[in-house]
């Protein structure tokens, strides 16, 4: 005897409204909050390593104005960085109900995703291995490729 969807017993708990990140089979809810957080860490991050590379040799600092801002010293440096990345996530956090807010969040956090990558190659590159090099000129050269076939 078969039941009916709505008689069948459910044991998943509470469901979260709204977009999910699966990861490994489980559901980690995403709201404007934990994106919120999540940006401010990155930034953070994005601060440290900048500084990071910056010290080592290994990079420069790509932002004109942050470049300045670093020349007087790497505790003015975070705070601009940290001061800048809170008001930028407590902007977007606070007007997440706006479709521009909530695109220009998830939009940000791709930016800083794709940041995290580059300063992995750095890191890499820093230690001697140059293979995320080749990668990088490699997949930035696909472009190029794919368009000279038609041409």
């Amino acid at each position: 005897m078969a039941q009916e969807p709505s008689e069948l017993p459910s044991f998943e708990g509470s469901r979260v409204k709204g977009r999910s990140l699966t990861t490994f089979g489980a559901r980690l809810p995403l709201d404007k909050l934990s994106k919120s957080c999540l940006l401010f860490t990155l930034n953070w991050l994005d601060a440290q390593l900048t500084i990071l590379w910056i010290r080592l040799g290994v990079a420069t600092e790509g932002n004109a104005l942050m470049a300045r801002i670093l020349q007087h010293g790497d505790l003015a440096f975070l705070g601009a960085k940290l001061v800048i990345g809170a008001f930028a996530a407590y902007i977007l956090y606070r007007c997440a109900h706006l479709p521009l807010a909530k695109r220009g969040l998830n939009f940000v956090l791709g930016i800083y995703v794709i940041l995290m990558l580059v300063h992995v190659a750095t890191g890499c590159v820093a230690m001697g291995w140059q293979t995320p090099i080749i990668v990088v000129d490699y997949v930035g050269s696909l472009p190029n490729a794919f368009l000279s076939l038609f041409a």
